[in-house]
């Protein structure tokens, strides 16, 4: 036999990847006894062999790592290992079949590794786009329910409506009331107010007989309300919006007036 063109003949690559035959794997191993061509053959494949499948390993994520070293520490070992004598083989050199055996299921570990952590990580990433869905729809929502009560309280025969102008100082800051007198309910809709500063805030007030009556702070920007329950009054000469200290306490600066509008009952 021509040991050359039996290495050739991909003997070598089947015997060590287990796909030959049980005929043909007692030839090769009797033929390495006798060859020692044929040994460096498949010594050289195997390590061939080795380098690839490290080279194309995925690392597992730290997370995933962790879990699994947390599952062996749960699981423990047992009191007695059972000891497995194997028979020696017929050729000298590496024991194959055992070290693949090995490296195969270092192998199948880091690759169901690898696909355990990118469908975590995909899983993830559809529930934070899941969630944002549910909060952009939240929030569509809670406008449309805005703007039919905006129009409910506008076919409202009670509810009178003060539209707010801005002053000289404050130019476009316009604003409407809605006002029920049979019940009080005083709503604010802002229209188009700047956002201020973080120590600022908007406050209403109700002028009666000329003196201010607080109806309450409040701030606009994005992902604030359109309409804002404030304070109720049962009277109104007049309303006014203001700019003040975040938190105020005392009367209004009328000199930092934003918008005003009489009150027709």
């Amino acid at each position: 036999m021509n040991i050359k063109d039996y290495i050739s003949s991909g003997i070598v690559e089947s015997y060590v990847l287990g796909l030959s035959s049980a005929g043909e794997a007692a030839e090769f191993e009797q033929l390495c006894s006798r060859h020692p061509d044929l040994v460096a053959a498949r010594n050289d494949f195997e390590l061939k062999l080795e380098k690839w499948l490290f080279s194309e390993a995925v690392p597992p994520a730290p997370a995933i790592k962790e879990k699994i070293m947390n599952a062996i520490g749960q699981e423990g070992l047992p009191n007695q290992v059972p000891v497995i004598t194997m028979e020696s083989r017929k050729y000298t050199g590496s024991a194959s079949p055992m070290r693949w055996l090995a490296v195969a299921s270092i192998l199948l570990l880091l690759v169901s590794a690898y696909f355990a952590y990118d469908f975590y990580s995909k899983n993830k990433e559809l529930e934070a786009q899941l969630n944002l869905s549910r909060t952009k729809e939240n929030e569509m929502n809670e406008k449309m329910k805005e703007v039919e009560q905006e129009n409910q309280m506008m076919s409202d025969p009670n509810v009178a409506v003060v539209n707010m102008v801005g002053t000289q100082t404050s130019g476009r800051s316009t604003a409407n009331i809605y006002w029920d007198s049979t019940s009080s309910n005083v709503y604010l809709v802002v229209k188009n107010m700047p956002q201020l500063p973080s120590d600022k805030q908007y406050q209403l007030w109700a002028l009666i007989d000329g003196q201010p009556k607080d109806l309450g702070l409040f701030d606009v920007g994005d992902g604030k309300k359109l309409i804002l329950k404030m304070k109720d009054t049962q009277k109104a000469d007049a309303f006014a919006i203001t700019i003040e200290t975040r938190g105020n306490t005392g009367g209004p600066t009328m000199e930092q007036m934003q918008s005003q509008g009489k009150a027709r009952l």
